[in-house]
């Protein structure tokens, strides 16, 4: 499955037909990713930026362009619409119409505005960009789900007999209950998206049913109430060590009662600690394929990218933003 995934991702995601922004397009990777999306039909790409400079790049690298749309702020159709539109959002923060303009000039809040307004369903960015300037623009201009506070972010781990996600590993260093809670829901909406399996949904501790008393623990069992009292409609459970989450057999014997019976796929980590490391933990020593860390909790995606991507890292990201947005 490792090796094929992400061919998968990508031919699921050529049904949707979705339309995809990218602001970071002086960039070589997502010129060269640009045109892999035209060419395998896999999204529609909308190039933020100077007409100019991303034609210049192009002609250096001889991609083509004819079949690609790209969008200068400071000369499109929509900047008046998206710059009273930005000042609304964030009138209440002290910004000034002249401001609000100004942001919208700038291809990641411009791309952001696209997806709020319907004009594209998501944004791929980060090649270029810090992963704060990118979450920021996604808050300012999407905004979060409704119903939902807290951004995050997950990853899809490929094993070579299945799926996982695995959240939150890179955005929030020290969640709270309320917020695991939330972050379990958006991991579990994303997981039944992009996998199309059923999100079983575990909340992870070193402790399994009150084997342990200690108030990180008590955290753990707090976000499970939460999130049992908020989405009654997901399987899930905890608190629980992975052993109990992962492997039938010692479900059996630690958490009998448990309706995972050791067949979790979508797994909660206490902290960015203890996510972080174990998804590298994964990587490393199962030769997991780690997708990601993808943003999620915003109204519509807004996804993240590593600098040190490649034009194939940023297909696969588009493939899931794609999936995401359906």
């Amino acid at each position: 499955m490792t090796e094929n995934y992400t061919q998968e991702l990508r031919a699921k995601a050529s049904l949707l037909k979705k339309t995809i922004a990218f602001p970071d397009s002086l960039d070589e990777r997502t010129i060269r990713a640009a045109e892999i999306l035209i060419n395998e039909n896999i999204a529609r790409p909308v190039l933020i930026g100077s007409l100019e400079e991303i034609q210049q790049l192009a002609d250096s690298l001889k991609i083509s362009l004819n079949s690609i749309e790209i969008i200068n702020p400071a000369h499109s159709d929509f900047t008046d619409e998206f710059a009273e539109k930005f000042f609304k959002k964030r009138e209440s923060k002290g910004i000034t119409r002249e401001q609000a303009r100004e942001e919208v000039l700038k291809p990641l809040i411009f791309a952001g505005m696209m997806a709020d307004t319907g004009r594209v369903d998501g944004c791929v960015a980060g090649s270029l960009s810090t992963t704060g300037d990118v979450i920021r623009a996604g808050i300012q201009s999407v905004g979060t789900a409704e119903g939902i506070k807290t951004v995050s972010s997950y990853f899809l781990m490929v094993l070579k007999d299945r799926v996982l996600a695995y959240a939150d590993c890179g955005v929030l260093p020290e969640p709270t209950a309320e917020q695991l809670s939330e972050i379990a829901f958006s991991t579990a909406v994303n997981f039944k998206n992009v996998t199309e399996n059923e999100p079983r949904v575990a909340f992870l501790s070193f402790s399994t049913k009150g084997s342990a008393n200690h108030a990180s623990v008590v955290k753990i069992q707090e976000a499970f109430e939460f999130f049992k009292k908020n989405y009654p409609d997901i399987i899930a459970d905890g608190e629980l060590q992975f052993d109990a989450a992962f492997v039938p057999q010692i479900a059996a014997r630690k958490a009998p009662d448990s309706v995972l019976k050791g067949e979790a796929n979508v797994f909660i980590f206490p902290d960015l600690n203890s996510g972080n490391i174990a998804y590298k933990i994964t990587e490393r020593l199962a030769g997991a394929q780690a997708l990601g860390p993808i943003v999620q909790g915003l109204r519509r995606p807004y996804c993240d990218l590593s600098r040190g991507c490649t034009a194939d890292d940023i297909v696969d990201v588009t493939a899931i933003c794609c999936l995401m947005a359906n």
